[in-house]
Formats: structure tokens, sequence, C-alpha cells
């Protein structure tokens, strides 16, 4: 093939002409001298570079753009709008004439590495051409064949990588077995020259593997690299609806395939510009409303288990759902049908196709067309769409499920296992020492940052725990699960491997896995390594201490104490946990409630008006039909008189108000509440 004297020029090119839309568009809100210069910079280089390749229209297009942002450099002087639209035409004709840079190879437009790309939603089927910038080329996907030889690669060096390992041990027992006879300078090279090897094997390893990482991350494509785009959209739209819009994204550090963000795209560009059409009103409605003159538009994307979503809210008036009565009217919907329609089932309808509010035609909406680019995009994912909508604006999220996705995890060890678990639902971690895992009404638990959170050691059949212990007596490093859905929890596993940088795979289509299991990834040596799903986990784990340590509800606790503070905070702490509470404000008033109710412990505090603690317990010790049940003193003495009061009366146990410990307190409980 013949090379490409542009192939550079068009990576290059494509990036500035990025940053050079967003500063522009930022440009817009606030007069920013800093961010002046910048652009004059980027705009300085990629004239500099259309020159050393030769490409003069572009070269005076960038250099008429340095024109109009030279003004605005000496700061305070915001940029007017007419100036943005002829800077943004500019930088439009530019990605025009990139995109028209010859190849090589005419076939390498239609190849899988082409901007366009193969599955890409045409710029005609999302809005008039004039209308949209080229699309970034940072949605383009990798070229998947040359990454699929990189890897091919990759994988040979690993092997011939093993050869090394194998020929460093045969190294290593040949100078074990000659160095008795070998003399001292020889053994001492021999042992050095193990040493290099072994070291530039251990290089060469760290090397391969971050090479490898690499490789995979190619075909992953950041989804925040739509938001250029969509929001040069969405100013476009209002600009020619004659609103006012402020926009808003996040994707965090969210990867997916290029050909699955080209798709999603072509959607959230068709949901924006609806928002613009129909959802946002005039800048004097919104006054009239009470609202700020310009509306906002917020883009979210984020992954959900083995899902991505994404999320398009404005702060408009809301779909008008009468309108959408009246549309269905219109296509032969009879009145008794449109009246079983609520809300949801019209907003359903809207994105069955051929259905529009609009009673003109515009370049933006009134054809009915437009939410078919988004159920069709959903059809090819496998996707789904839901949406909301009020008063105060609407939500459209679309979620599609990941074949592959850029996952940041900790990895674990467990039964013997490298297991990892997605980070951005760690917690954190810390040891537990068996001592440590408390018995609660609903199973084992640990305290942990001032939670009780339901705990079990990391088991998915991998290796079977002969008698299913929740605590056991062995310690563990318990990581501490805070999933986006679902109640938090802490596994227990052998110790931390460390974070790592994964790329998550979709298990296969037939393999049957436990609902704990996300997904997978491929380690070092290309073998497959589980990833667990944080919120199946969590409630799973809830579920199997519950079953295993308490077959049975515990019986409910009496809190006898006339400091109302002292009441609410243990009661808090002991319900927290899982218990059923009642409470006393006098020594005589919990004697009553105890010979009504079947407690399975009192917690009582020594000084109370009338009857005291001490007096509680011995009269509950005289009593046939209390004499089963346990006591512990809660009290603020702590004399060897008062402990050994205690201890004559009764008491179970003894807590000191001022060396108050939850973890130790509840410990305590669980060892005497029977169910």
């Amino acid at each position: 093939m013949a090379a490409d004297p542009y192939r550079y020029f068009r990576i290059e090119g494509r990036e500035l002409l990025e940053q050079l839309s967003a500063g522009v568009l930022a440009l817009e809100s606030a007069a920013d001298a800093a961010a002046v210069a910048r652009l004059l910079r980027l705009a300085h280089t990629l004239k500099g570079a259309a020159r050393v390749v030769r490409q003069a229209e572009i070269a005076d297009l960038t250099h008429g753009v340095e024109g109009l942002l030279a003004p605005l450099r000496e700061g305070g002087v915001a940029l007017e709008r007419s100036v943005a639209d002829q800077v943004l035409a500019s930088l439009d004709r530019i990605g025009a004439l990139l995109g028209q840079l010859p190849r090589p190879d005419a076939a390498a437009a239609a190849a899988p590495g082409a901007e366009a790309g193969a599955g890409a939603p045409r710029q005609a089927e999302l809005a008039p051409a004039e209308l949209l910038p080229p699309l970034p080329p940072r949605l383009a996907r990798a070229d998947l064949v040359e990454v699929d030889a990189l890897l091919e690669g990759l994988g040979e060096i690993g092997g011939e990588l093993e050869g090394l390992r194998r020929l460093a041990g045969q190294l290593d027992a040949a100078a074990r077995s000659t160095v008795q006879q070998a003399p001292g300078l020889a053994r001492q090279r021999l042992a050095q020259m193990e040493r290099i090897l072994a070291g530039g094997i251990e290089r060469i390893d760290r090397e391969l593997r971050q090479a490898r990482d690499a490789a995979e991350r190619l075909r992953l494509v950041p989804a925040a690299s739509m938001f250029g785009v969509l929001e040069r959209a969405a100013r476009d739209a209002a600009q020619e609806q004659g609103k006012q819009v402020a926009f808003e994204a996040s994707a965090g550090s969210l990867r997916l395939e290029g050909e699955v963000l080209e798709l999603v795209l072509g959607s959230m560009m068709q949901l924006v510009r609806n928002a613009v059409a129909h959802g946002i009103e005039t800048p004097a409605e919104r006054r009239a409303a009470g609202k700020p003159p310009a509306a906002r538009i917020t883009l979210a994307a984020g992954r959900r288990g083995t899902r991505a979503w994404f999320r398009c809210s404005d702060d408009g008036r809301g779909v008008d759902l009468a309108a959408v009565r009246a549309a269905l009217a219109k296509r032969g919907q009879t009145a008794a049908e449109l009246a079983g329609l609520d809300g949801g089932a019209l907003l359903a309808r809207l994105f069955e196709g051929g259905i529009s509010t609009r009673a003109t035609v515009s370049q933006l909406a009134g054809r009915g067309v437009g939410l078919d680019v988004v159920r069709d995009a959903m059809a090819r994912l496998g996707g789904t769409v839901q949406a909301s909508s009020g008063a105060q604006g609407t939500l459209v999220e679309l979620q599609v499920p990941m074949s592959l996705a850029a996952l940041d995890v900790l990895m674990v060890e467990a039964e013997g296992r490298l297991l990892a678990l997605p980070l951005d639902a760690v917690r954190g971690a810390a040891r537990v020492a068996p001592g440590q895992v408390l018995a609660s009404a609903d199973g084992a638990a640990i305290e942990y940052g001032g939670q009780v959170l339901p705990f079990r050691p990391l088991e998915l059949g991998l290796a079977a725990h002969a008698n299913g212990n929740a605590g056991g007596q062995r310690a563990f490093s318990a990581v501490a699960l805070a999933p986006a859905q679902g109640a938090p929890g802490a596994v227990g596993v052998t110790r931390l491997a460390g974070v790592e940088s994964v790329v998550l795979l979709a298990p296969p289509p037939l393999a049957a896995a436990d609902a704990s299991v996300l997904g997978l990834y491929l380690d070092d040596a290309g073998d497959p390594g589980i990833v667990l799903d944080p919120e199946h986990l969590a409630q799973a784990l809830a579920v199997r201490a519950r079953r295993s340590s308490q077959p049975a509800p515990a019986k409910p606790i009496l809190v006898v104490d006339d400091s109302l503070t002292t009441r609410m905070l243990e009661s808090s702490i002991l319900e927290a946990a899982g218990y059923t509470v009642a409470m006393a404000a006098s020594a005589e008033e919990g004697l009553a409630m105890a010979l009504q109710r079947d407690f399975g412990l009192v917690l009582v505090d020594v000084e109370m008006p009338g009857m005291d603690g001490f007096t509680f317990i011995e009269k509950a010790g005289a009593d046939p039909a209390l004499r089963h049940l346990p006591c512990i003193l809660v009290t603020s003495r702590d004399s060897p008189q008062d402990r050994a009061r205690a201890v004559q009366a009764g008491a179970r146990g003894h807590i000191v108000k001022g060396e108050f410990d939850q973890a130790q307190f509840l410990r305590q409980v669980g060892e005497l509440v029977q169910p």
C-alpha cells in the first residue's frame, strides 16, 4: 500500500478542531483572556500543520479564525454570537476539507477504521447537514484488523517470553547442580547471568502487559467524546429557534466500543434536538413561568451492571401529552383506546415513530420521524428506552448492553483464585480478625465507617466450605461495597492484590454463570478471569448470611434507661443491626413490660428514679417467669464495688457508657440474644 502523507495530519487536525470548537462554545458564555490565548495557539498549530502538508485552503481558513479571535485577546470582551457563528462555520469547512483529503487506497474510506464507520448513522438521518459539525475522530472505531494483528503479535511475544522463563529455570537448575564443582569466579558469573536474565524477563513481562492493555483499549472510545458534537448541535438548534441553552455533560471514565457509541450518538443527537424543538421554551416564556431565560440540557452516561446508560434531560415544559393524544387520534386511535393510555404509555408511543406534536414542519421537527432514529438504534443494539416527563422537564434514558468496556477493578484473592471487583463500587477495605465479626439479628456483620454491614467470606462455589460458618476462625481483608443500587455490604477475602484496569467482556451467551458474575477479563496469560457484580454480590451475601447464621428471628430486646438520648442511641444501633427493640423510661415500667412480652435480652441503666438497675436485675432473677432473661448493665458507674454488685445481682455483662464501643456492644448482645 502506498504511504499516506496525511495520516498524522488527519488525526492532529481533528483533535485541534474539537478543542477549538469546544473553546469557542465556552467563550460564548464568559470572556476569558487565557482561553482566547489558548485558542489562538491551537489555531496557529493547525495553520502551521496545514502548510506543512500544503493544504492552503485549510491554512487560510485557520488564519481567518485567528483574525476573528485576536480582538478578544485583551480580555473583558465577550464573544459575540455573530462572530462565533463565523468561527464555527470556518471550523466546519475545515472539518469537511479534512474529510476530503485523498487516501492511498480508495477502499480505506469503507474500512472499519474509517471516520464514518459502517455502523454509524448518516448525518442525513439525524438532521440537515448544514446544522451539524463533523463528527470528532474519537467517535471513530480503531481499525480492528490492525488491533487484532497487534494483539496477535503481542501474544507471540508472550509465547517467546514463556520460552525464556523455561530457559531461566533450566539455567537455575544447572547452576545448582554444578555449584560444587565450579570454581568461585565461575559460580559468581553464573549467578550474575541468572540475575540479569531474571530481571530482563520481569521487565519484558511488565512492558508486555502494559502494551497488551493499551492494545485492548484501542477498541474502546471514551463516552465523553460525544459531548462536543452534541453541545454544538444544541447550540445551533437553539439559535435557529430563538432560544437559549446551557449545556452540562458528564460520563466519568466510561469507555465503550466505537460502533456502539456511533449508534448512541445518533440517538442522543435526536434527543438533544427534540429537547430544543419540543421541550424548551423561549426566553420570554421561561421568564413568564419564573424560570431563568436559558434552559438547561444535561447529558450523562454511566454503567449499571453489564449495561451502559445514557441520559438526556431538560428543564423545559415537558411533553405535551394532550398533543400526543390528538396526534394518535388522527392516526385512528379510538377514544376508548386513548383513555387507557397513561403518561408512560403515551411517551412510549412517541418512540414508535410517525407521531409529531408540531403543527408546522421545520428543519428541526414536524415530520414525526426523528425518534425513529432512537428506536432503530436501540433495536440494532438490543437496548431499551425509558422516558418520564412533567412540568419541570423531560428525561430520556437509553440502556444498551456492553460486550466490551474499560473498567478499573480491585483484584482480590478468595478461595485460591484472583477475582475482580469494580472499583467504583468499593467503599474501602480493612483487616478483620475473627473476634471482630459480629452476630447480628440478620446474621454475621462487621462495623465499618460507623455502620454495621452484613459480612460474609466471599464464596462462589469455587471451593466448598464444609461448615458454612459466616465468620469462622480466620482473619480476612474485608472489602466494603457501596453499589449504586441495592444494600451495602462487606465481603471477606484472603488478600488484596492491587488495582488494575481491565477490559470487561460479556460472558458467552450459553455459559451458565452465577448472578454475582458481571463479566470476564483476560489475564496476562490470556486466560479468562471473573469480574463480580457488586450489586448482586452485596444482596446475595446478606441473604446467605441471614439464612446460615439466624435460621429463626431473634427475640426483641428491651432497653431500660431514664435518659432519652441513651435509649435512642442504643435503639438505633440495635435496629441497624437487625434487632427489634422496645424501650422503657424506668425500671418499674421495664419490669412490667418484661412480664407481658418474651424478650431475649434487657439492657438496663443503674441510676434511675425509683428502682435502680441492680434492683431490677435482682427482682427479675427472683421471678420464675423472668429468671431465664439475661440482663446487661449499661451505666456510667465503673468502680470495683459497682462491678462486684453487678455480678452479685446476676448481670451477664457490664458496659461503661464513657467507654462505649459499638462493635463490642453488638458482640456482647449477639452472644446473649437467642431466637
